[in-house]
């Protein structure tokens, strides 16, 4: 028979142990080796058993046990040794609170969180960068609010098939086993926030708190009694349902995420945010909560709308059109029109805020979220150097006129966080050298200090430890595939500890090309069967259960990894999480990443790999592209215009192959008389000492913190004096100035100086008379832009210099100079633009208007000497 209904009855912690309960319900653990090894203590067994869960642990654990603990006293003061910690770490002063004008907290929104493999509500990438970003931030005390939503299915759970098939499973998960606790109002009863919906519903939720560190979580919960069968499954699994359900999912996440944020600062006390991040458009629909919060407050939209991106931060973390939400036009207009409109918002302004600006002319109009997210932030921001390039390639149509290098797009390069991803042993030997590897970027140098043989013993015992757990995993597996016992006696010999290991886990789309290694797969099968010099593959990787074509390359891999000549050299793990991703990072010695370039927005397994003494081998993409630097790692060459996919896959196969037969395993193998591979351990110290200090996430903390969160808070402090003064005075001014842009003309450039032979070094003078029709000299800013110039004499890369202007005339003229130093020999060029100017612009693309020369005298160019 089967439970109606599933719920876990928590222990009763006896009086002494009180502080254990504190302990649990704290993720800190999570990044804490020695509240681990506090658990640890409780019950050894249990704790092995329940797969180092402290939740579980409480809820397994004997009651005579608890009795005998709370008679040692010997433990009790480890206990109270571990609670002082923690309230130390939770109170001290941190780097954040040395800094002037920092806002006093900020909303960070995300779909999905990897904080702890006991608490799985996480697919990926996305997920372990926003635990990895909420563990920062509370090491570095920066005031984060996380918000996001609690699935009761989580991602799913995989296994395989006989055939080597994917297979899902969804367990369900109770929130009274995770290390949650429940809103609740100063009556006690539990906080809720209601959302309606079209024809008379409401899509009502609870408020859960995970504690991570110093940062509360909020995840929201549709499983209510007040919800209807469809709206109570609103949170039932991660990226699950159809269209109707995942627009249910965002306009939780983000209107309900406003209000969840607000109910909890108004039960706690604790500050409201100042400053709105959010993580991919899945969150977007927080920028039009905050829009009806003001609107209500006798603000107009458009002064509303100018209020709400002071303060917003966007971060795109796709490189693929493919991978952004994007809705029928008509399921928005039904959610915000009608009987469900909110007075003060008109549905048609919101609609316009996700009409894409390519859209299909009498075509079906989508609203694309990604999109909605841009017109909603001041500042956004690509997660590597490349992937801002890409977003500015991708998101061009959003500011029409500008070169691509003026988008308003920036980045910041993602990080990882080591305490979670670095084994205890790399951190205990790095911690007789090296700063923390928490807030530190620098004094990383000291790595050189390492002896060779301290950094040896360990990658061997890491690699040992991948190698036993593969086996436990692998033999699992074989049996929930139909084997019998007496078929594997073939595992204990699978893999080998000596045997240079290399490492392959992410999720499974196309792009990311799982299979590129089995191109030649009699090529492969050389290079892990080398008598002399073999190699080794642990991969684990989840297709999305839609993917029927990522499931196909999962397959391709096990049927491969199935053979009996090769099976003891690769190996597919299943269900890859957490806790096999610490396994995996920290045990490889070469991490292996092959997407199709560029389209890998980051990607930051790899780091984790460096981290922990790890080499990389990899497509420059993402982070590696900025980061490689010929030293750390080895880049696998990439076939770039080669449009044939077969072709190109072959070739970059062709490449991979040699790499590792030519220079990973020989540098690996090269033992030189002695049993230390020196020359390998040279590039692992230099991996450490110049990765270190940029692959952490407490760098990315900081540079969020300076270059995105304090300019945000600022702005919406300026924007919100008197009673949003600034906010209706910026508003009115955008309006003015779009109105007005028709009549904005550049009417006549000349330059003088510069004589028949301009030389290096020389300047000239350039005048333009511009026509600002109803604008005034203050509204605008007139640049003359100048530089190299391509084959069809378009500026590359161009450099601006503003130019002065003279009195306005009464035609609405006004003559502009300026000088421009001839800087660079070469093919030169100049010409001249009008951008709109306004203290409280983030950008000067930021209405996207400007105004250039009509071609063909657009631009002078020649030859400097």
């Amino acid at each position: 028979m089967r439970a109606i209904r599933r719920f876990t009855v928590r222990t009763v912690l006896p009086a002494e142990l009180a502080a254990l309960g504190e302990l649990v319900h704290n993720l800190r653990w999570s990044w804490h080796p020695e509240t681990m090894d506090l658990f640890a203590e409780v019950d050894p067994d249990t704790w092995q058993r329940v797969g180092h869960d402290p939740v579980a642990l409480l809820g397994a654990v004997e009651a005579d046990r608890l009795a005998e603990l709370a008679r040692d006293r010997r433990f009790l003061r480890k206990l109270a040794d571990a609670a002082d910690d923690l309230r130390e770490y939770m109170t001290a002063p941190r780097w954040y609170q040395t800094l002037p004008d920092a806002p006093a907290a900020i909303g960070y929104f995300s779909p999905e969180y990897g904080i702890a493999a006991a608490l799985p509500q996480y697919s990926g990438g996305l997920g372990i960068l926003a635990g990895d970003h909420l563990k920062a931030a509370s090491d570095l005390g920066v005031p984060i609010l996380g918000v996001g939503l609690l699935y009761r299915h989580g991602y799913f759970t995989q296994s395989l098939s006989a055939e080597g098939w994917q297979q899902e499973h969804y367990p369900s998960l109770d929130p009274g086993g995770l290390p949650l606790s429940l809103l609740k109002e100063e009556d006690g009863t539990p906080a809720r926030v209601v959302i309606p919906l079209p024809e008379g519903r409401a899509l009502h939720a609870q408020i859960w708190v995970a504690q991570v560190g110093r940062v509360p979580l909020l995840l929201l919960d549709s499983d209510v009694a007040e919800n209807d069968n469809a709206a109570r499954d609103v949170t039932d699994r991660l990226y699950g349902g159809g269209t109707d359900h995942r627009l249910m999912q965002e306009l939780l996440l983000g209107i309900g995420g406003v209000r969840a944020l607000r109910a909890y600062c108004r039960v706690t006390g604790h500050p409201a945010p100042e400053v709105f991040h959010t993580n991919e458009g899945h969150a977007g629909f927080l920028g039009l909560e905050r829009i009806r919060e003001l609107t209500e407050h006798r603000l107009s939209f458009d002064e509303a709308l100018e209020a709400v991106r002071a303060g917003t931060v966007f971060t795109t973390h796709t490189p693929v059109p493919a991978g952004i939400d994007r809705f029928p036009a008509d399921m928005i207009g039904k959610q915000f029109g009608g009987d469900n409109a909110w007075p003060t918002v008109p549905v048609e302004r919101i609609l316009a805020l996700g009409a894409e600006p390519d859209g299909p002319e009498g075509g079906e109009q989508v609203f694309n979220m990604a999109v909605m997210g841009m017109r909603l932030a001041q500042r956004v921001n690509g997660v590597s150097e490349l992937h801002g390039d890409v977003s500015r390639g991708m998101f061009q149509g959003l500011w029409p006129g500008f070169d691509l290098d003026d988008v308003p797009i920036g980045s910041i390069t993602n990080g990882v966080h080591a305490p979670t991803w670095v084994a205890r042993e790399v951190m205990e030997l790095a911690g007789k050298e090296l700063p923390s590897l928490v807030e530190i970027a620098q004094g990383w140098e000291g790595v050189q200090k390492l002896s060779d043989e301290d950094i040896w013993a360990i990658r061997g015992r890491l690699r040992r430890r991948l190698v036993e757990a593969a086996r436990e995993r692998l033999r699992a597996s074989w049996r929930a595939r139909g084997a019998s016992t007496a078929e594997l006696g073939w595992i204990d010999e699978a893999l080998d500890p000596d045997v240079l290991t290399f490492g392959f886990a992410r999720r499974v789309p196309s792009y990311k090309r799982l299979t590129l290694m089995l191109k030649d797969a009699d090529r492969l099968k050389q290079l892990l069967l080398d008598p002399e010099k073999p190699v080794q593959i642990v991969i684990a990787g989840k297709a999305h259960p839609a993917d029927e074509g990522g499931k196909r390359l999962i397959q391709q891999i096990v049927k491969f990894a199935d053979r009996e000549d090769v099976r003891h050299r690769i190996v597919f793990l299943p269900d890859y999480d957490m806790a096999l991703g610490q396994l995996m990072v920290q045990g490889c010695d070469v991490w292996m990443n092959n997407p199709l370039r560029p389209l890998e927005a980051c990607g930051t397994s790899g780091m984790k790999a460096a981290l922990n003494g790890g080499l990389n081998l990899s497509i420059r993409d993402g982070w590696w592209d900025e980061w490689f630097d010929g030293l750390n790692g080895w880049a696998i060459p990439t076939a770039d215009g080669v449009e044939d996919h077969d072709r190109r896959d072959e070739l970059e196969a062709g490449a991979l192959y040699d790499l590792i037969e030519r220079e990973v395993a020989d540098r690996f193998y090269d033992r030189a008389g002695d049993s230390h591979p020196r020359r390998w351990l040279d590039m692992v110290k230099h991996t450490l000492s110049s990765l270190g200090p940029k692959v952490l996430a407490g760098r990315m903390l900081r540079d969020y913190v300076v270059d995105l969160y304090t300019p945000a808070a600022g702005s919406a402090r300026e924007l919100s004096k008197g009673e949003h003064a600034k906010a209706r005075e910026f508003a009115a001014w955008k309006l003015r100035v779009t109105r007005a842009w028709p009549g904005v003309r550049v009417e006549h450039i000349e330059a003088s100086g510069i004589g028949d032979t301009p030389e290096l070094g020389a300047s000239m003078e350039v005048r333009a008379t511009i026509a600002l029709g109803d604008l005034s000299p203050d509204d605008v800013s007139v640049e003359a832009a100048y530089g190299k110039v391509g084959v069809h004499d378009q500026l590359l890369a161009p450099s601006y210099i503003p130019l002065t202007a003279g009195p306005a005339g009464d035609d609405g003229k006004a003559a502009y100079t300026g000088v421009v130093p001839l800087d660079r020999t070469g093919a030169f060029g100049y010409t001249v633009r009008v951008v709109p100017s306004h203290p409280l612009m983030s950008s000067p693309a930021e209405l996207g208007l400007i105004a250039v020369p009509e071609e063909p005298a657009g631009m002078t160019s020649g030859t400097l000497r």
